[in-house]
């Protein structure tokens, strides 16, 4: 019971959410007596550490999203109260009407946004990958989204190789539209937009090349993370982007066992490439 006091006491302290407690490891690793008393020491701290770390993670995670959310309702919040004025013209009241409808949209979209994450990192997600002309899947795409790039003017350059892929069709679908808004939103009007496909060494290779506001180098590390926002000129062109698409079109690459990796500079422009391993 010497020894194993202040392990089952630290392991108390865990189960009642106290993870930033250690155990002394006091114990001679070399002793015949006690090396496997050394070794759950070791567990135990090791448990204790990576419990802390998700547990911050979890309180960070909770305060972005109180924050996110926060913003569109004060902003509706708000604008509801000034439209209690009669004295309002028509043009005035139809302006703050507006910015109610596109708050409200943005607070939507963050909350469709954090379930599509949820659902993913569940173990109850669906995956169901099939055999599908990718080409066509991505040439769909673009024209779906005509009026936005259309809208801008955007040069739209698009060489697609005729590729057969098995994935999950409406996953990746997600991928690619997510790459394909941001490159729009983040190209000034008449810019250019190019997107290609090709297989190489047994893998598929989707590349999204915009002439936009770039990445600087220092947050090309972090934009995959959720919620991230990089420089304010970015923040603005997003028109209150939640920071979650990334962090979507990552998870859903890693589940069809690819990689997505993005090369920028500011005023430059911004490449991302999704390499997807071909299966049969």
């Amino acid at each position: 019971m010497r020894l194993f006091s202040p392990i089952i006491e630290a392991l108390e302290r865990i189960a009642k959410g106290d993870f930033s407690v250690r155990v002394d490891n006091v114990f001679d690793e070399h002793s015949h007596e006690t090396p496997i008393v050394g070794e759950l020491v070791n567990s135990v701290n090791q448990m204790a550490l990576q419990l802390d770390e998700m547990e911050h993670m979890r309180q960070e995670f909770i305060s972005n999203v109180s924050h996110e959310i926060q913003s569109p309702l004060t902003s509706i919040r708000g604008f509801a109260q000034v439209l209690r004025n009669d004295a309002l013209s028509a043009d005035e009241r139809h302006h703050y009407l507006s910015i109610i409808d596109t708050e409200s949209t943005r607070l939507s979209r963050i909350t469709e946004n954090l379930l599509r994450l949820a659902a993913l990192e569940s173990e109850q997600a669906k995956f169901e990958p099939k055999r599908y002309r990718l080409d066509k899947q991505i040439r769909n795409l673009i024209l779906t989204c005509e009026p936005q790039w259309s809208a801008k003017n955007l040069e739209m350059e698009v060489a697609l190789e005729e590729i057969e892929i098995t994935a999950d069709q409406d996953l990746l679908s997600q991928v690619w539209n997510n790459l394909l808004h941001n490159s729009i939103k983040f190209t000034p009007d008449g810019g250019r937009i190019v997107i290609g496909t090709c297989q190489q060494n047994g893998s598929v290779l989707f590349t999204i090349q915009d002439s936009g506001i770039g990445i600087a180098e220092a947050d090309q590390a972090h934009i995959f993370e959720r919620f991230y926002k990089v420089d304010a000129a970015r923040t603005r062109a997003n028109n209150g982007g939640s920071g979650l698409g990334l962090s979507i079109v990552q998870k859903i690459v890693t589940m069809h066992q690819g990689t997505v990796t993005v090369t920028s500079q500011p005023s430059a422009g911004t490449t991302f490439t999704v390499c997807l391993p071909n299966l049969n």
